[in-house]
């Protein structure tokens, strides 16, 4: 009687591989799995689902749900096109429009400070008008009347950058557009909600183009030039960077 290898207690005798030298007892020439009929896995690359737990209902050789997830609003098209979550597929704006929009804003606000500066100005000169070159009061009303000038002026400064600071902060925040943008049909969004920017990205978006004013309106210009140098093909300035906020075509 024979007890076999005196290692092995239970008596069993080893698996041997199949003839052929494949330990797999695959079939010479037998595809890899989840690869075409007739089709062999490249070399040093394993078959698909290789490595994948099988999941309750999921296809053979299907990476499991969760394996490649996609980062909102990363992945874009060479064709201008991007994936904003809750928005689907969505056109970028293109330069074009963005300057267009910024023209027709810039004449919506012209106008309306030109208004404002009109009325301010017909006060101070009609307060000069007033005084009378024979009346001994004359040097003092002038003096009034220059005083009032000046406070016009810088009235007028005060009022254009609280105007344009309410026309720009809350429209993009509330709308996701100024009038500019509507007209052209344009919208800001928030690069991972697909929603308005909200109050904070729409500050941060407005004021950092502010700031680069006070450089001689040279770091202003930057900033609105800034989507050029985008390497994402997003066309993102650095506001929009900092804010989290994409230009949009509205569909």
């Amino acid at each position: 009687m024979s007890f076999g290898d005196p290692n092995n207690p239970y008596g069993q005798q080893p698996q041997q591989p199949p003839q052929g030298g494949n330990p797999y007892g695959q079939q010479q020439g037998q595809p890899g799995y989840g690869y075409p009929q007739g089709q062999q896995a490249p070399q040093g690359v394993p078959p698909q689902g290789y490595g994948y737990p099988q999941q309750p209902g999921q296809a053979p050789g299907q990476p499991p749900y969760g394996a490649y997830p996609q980062a909102p609003g990363t992945l874009q098209a060479n064709n201008g096109y991007i994936n904003v979550p809750v928005l689907g597929t969505v056109e970028i704006a293109s330069m074009g429009r963005r300057l267009c929009a910024r023209l027709i804003d810039g004449a919506a606000i012209g106008v309306i400070l030109g208004i404002i500066m009109t009325v301010g100005l017909a006060s101070a000169v009609g307060i000069a008008k007033d005084c009378d070159v024979n009346s001994a009061d004359y040097q003092s009303c002038m003096n009034d009347a220059g005083a009032s000038i000046i406070t016009v002026m810088f009235t007028w400064i005060a009022v254009i950058g609280a105007f344009t600071l309410l026309y720009e902060w809350l429209m993009v925040s509330i709308l996701g557009a100024t009038l500019g943008k509507l007209a052209l049909g344009l919208r800001v969004v928030k690069e991972n909600t697909g929603q308005n920017p909200g109050l904070g990205a729409g500050f941060i978006r407005y004021i950092i183009p502010i700031v680069g004013a006070f450089l001689c309106y040279i770091g202003a210009i930057l900033v609105y030039l800034s989507p050029f140098f985008d390497n994402s093909g997003k066309l993102q300035g650095w506001h929009d960077r900092a804010a989290g906020t994409l230009v949009i075509k509205k569909a």
